[in-house]
């Protein structure tokens, strides 16, 4: 089935390419995105769930409603990130209330299909790890999706866009690996994110590499962190992206 979706999604449009309208997406972001002092964008579910899944739904179903292959290809990068985000924030509103996205299922939710795209039923790790992985491969795609959890870099404060994708790519790569949930030293030690564990392959293959990739995002002297060319540990924090509940 992978290849089948490969297949079916490796097309895009290089003339007379559509444009998706965001609007709504922007609007809700505006609405419950709530930045804090730790550098985590929160996203506020329990409003969400009160005030905003009619326009959420509406949302995923305008994009559900698009031909993606008639996108050119950084529309349809977009396309599929603000897809996936969607997706999650709606999942996680639809549960909630919980302390984490891995409540939802044993194994998570990566597996359920949850969207409609060009009347082929898609999971979030079809779009992620097929999709976007497979087809961009572009390592910035793991600063911009959001998994609804702590330690995934944030939801963004605007949707993403074709036009102005790369300087965004770019920014979320800074805003991630500036923070101490992605790169920090504990004890002298180098700890980085799951995320560099999980997905090495897609930040040039090895330590060095994983290093090098953040070199160039970071505000640290890039020899601080390259120095040896390793690591000591990695962290992750699947506590939910919710604002702080008393």
């Amino acid at each position: 089935m992978s290849e089948e979706i490969e297949r079916l999604f490796a097309r895009y449009a290089t003339s007379g390419v559509t444009e998706v309208d965001h609007t709504l997406w922007d609007t809700l972001l505006a609405r419950f995105i709530v930045p804090s002092l730790d550098g985590v964008n929160r996203v506020d579910y329990a409003r969400v769930k009160a005030e905003g899944l009619e326009s959420l739904n509406r949302y995923v179903a305008s994009l559900e409603a698009v031909d993606v292959t008639a996108l050119g290809r950084a529309q349809q990068f977009a396309f599929w990130i603000n897809l996936y985000n969607a997706a999650v924030v709606r999942l996680v509103a639809n549960h909630y209330p919980m302390r984490s996205i891995l409540e939802i299922s044993p194994i998570g939710p990566w597996k359920d299909k949850l969207v409609i795209v060009n009347q082929i039923a898609l999971s979030l790790n079809d779009i992620e790890n097929v999709i976007l992985r497979g087809l961009f491969g572009d390592p910035r795609l793991h600063y911009a999706i959001n998994c609804g959890s702590v330690g995934c870099p944030s939801l963004q404060l605007k949707a993403f866009t074709g036009a102005a994708l790369d300087a965004q790519l770019d920014r979320a790569a800074r805003d991630f690996i500036n923070n101490p949930r992605a790169v920090r030293y504990e004890d002298g030690k180098l700890v980085l994110s799951g995320i560099f564990k999980w997905y090495r392959r897609d930040f040039e293959g090895d330590e060095r590499g994983v290093l090098a990739h953040i070199s160039r995002y970071t505000d640290k002297p890039a020899r601080h962190l390259l120095d040896g060319g390793k690591f000591d540990d990695y962290s992750y924090d699947w506590g939910l992206n919710d604002v702080p509940r008393h």
